[in-house]
């Protein structure tokens, strides 16, 4: 009895190495393979294929990346073909799952396969939810609200909560502040650039130009930059000269202690601002991409208003403040978060209102890591 895990992202990574550990945990004896990134390999399995080049942001860039995406899931196909797993879960990454999901369906019907977090049908092309369950055994999902859009096709649906939230414990701003010399009334501004090349190069450059002037305008401010460990050479390689005004936290093991010590965070949108308000911190959420993907979401496919999840599942109201494409202004941002800086009643507003919203987010019981474990089982079982 096998498992096989693919993960092409630098979230999609950390998650399956979280749900490998919880079956390892409840079924030690499993042999386990896969395709991923540094997380996979920490977990001692080794990837046969490099992943770097699936970090792609938007359609247009997939188009010009649309060779390699497909040479990637070849190389995956042949490797998942050759081993033979019982089941194969497909983390994340739609785009590249989907193809890798009908190739070895096409090749080797007797692979059962489990997506591991679902498209996100209740926002844009509900039309996917069709063609997933025609390509997959099941889904794991994160929201309840996900799961009809399944129902007519008879896909079965694990709702598991969304896995930032379940994260290890609240981090601690204390030792974060001790560890650097940060004095306990110093305020912190913590910059997450992204995860993505595309978004170091669309995203990053207006919060590091945001963070800057914010520094300017309150020299007292300390600023923290912490990039994603898959991006970080690409970050240092984009801005140089960032460690000579900003304090570069590379260490993933005080990630969220650094966003426990944040008085604000300015966030590329993603799974990083759940984790945000996770650990209280108030945050500004940017984003960017290319403009004729830009043209095809707004025009024809994206159905929300808003693009942060915390707003997205609270009505489509604005609760975090969102600069996004034309809005993505460093001076607007700087703005904002000086407000806040400046009156401490809003802050404290801020992060109540995020605490508030996160419920909507939480789902009690096991955590993410382990339901989704149990359910890879279940379908291990019935192969």
């Amino acid at each position: 009895m096998s498992l096989y895990f693919v993960a092409a992202e630098a979230s999609g990574d950390l998650l399956a190495r979280e749900v490998i550990d919880a079956v390892r945990r409840t079924a030690p004896g499993i042999e386990i393979n896969g395709i991923g990134g540094a997380e996979l390999a920490a977990t001692g399995i080794a990837s046969p294929i490099d992943i770097s080049p699936l970090s792609i942001v938007g359609y247009a860039e997939a188009l010009k990346a649309y060779g390699t995406v497909l040479k990637l899931v070849e190389a995956a196909a042949n490797d998942i073909c050759a081993r033979k797993p019982k089941v194969v879960v497909l983390v994340d990454s739609w785009g590249f799952m989907i193809r890798l999901a009908q190739r070895v369906r096409a090749r080797d019907p007797s692979i059962r396969l489990v997506k591991l977090i679902g498209p996100q049908v209740w926002a844009t092309r509900p039309g996917r939810a069709k063609a997933l369950a025609a390509s997959v055994d099941s889904l794991i999902c994160m929201h309840e609200i996900e799961a009809p859009y399944y129902e007519p096709y008879g896909l079965k649906v694990t709702v598991i909560g969304n896995p930032a939230l379940a994260r290890g414990e609240k981090g601690n701003g204390q030792a974060f502040r001790q560890a650097h010399g940060i004095r306990p009334d110093e305020p912190v501004l913590l910059v997450l650039p992204g995860s993505r090349r595309g978004e170091i190069a669309k995203v990053a450059p207006a919060l590091i130009d945001a963070a800057q002037r914010i520094k300017s305008a309150r020299p007292d401010v300390r600023v923290v930059v912490q990039p994603a460990a898959s991006i970080e050479a690409v970050f240092k390689a984009r801005f140089p000269d960032a460690e000579r005004w900003a304090l570069i936290n590379n260490q993933p093991d005080s990630r969220y202690d650094a966003m426990a010590a944040a008085d604000i965070a300015l966030a590329c949108s993603g799974t990083v601002t759940s984790e945000l308000a996770m650990q209280g911190a108030p945050m500004i959420v940017a984003y960017k991409t290319g403009w004729i993907t830009w043209a095809l979401v707004r025009g024809l496919l994206y159905k929300k208003r808003h693009i942060t999840l915390l707003n997205i599942l609270n009505g489509d109201h604005e609760l975090v403040p969102e600069f996004v494409q034309t809005k993505q202004n460093p001076q607007r941002i700087a703005d904002t978060a000086l407000g806040w800086l400046s009156d401490p009643a809003k802050l404290s507003a801020q992060r109540a209102l995020q605490a508030d919203a996160l419920k909507a987010l939480v789902r009690e019981g096991s955590s993410a890591a382990q339901i989704a474990a149990a359910a890879i089982l279940d379908e291990l079982k019935s192969a």
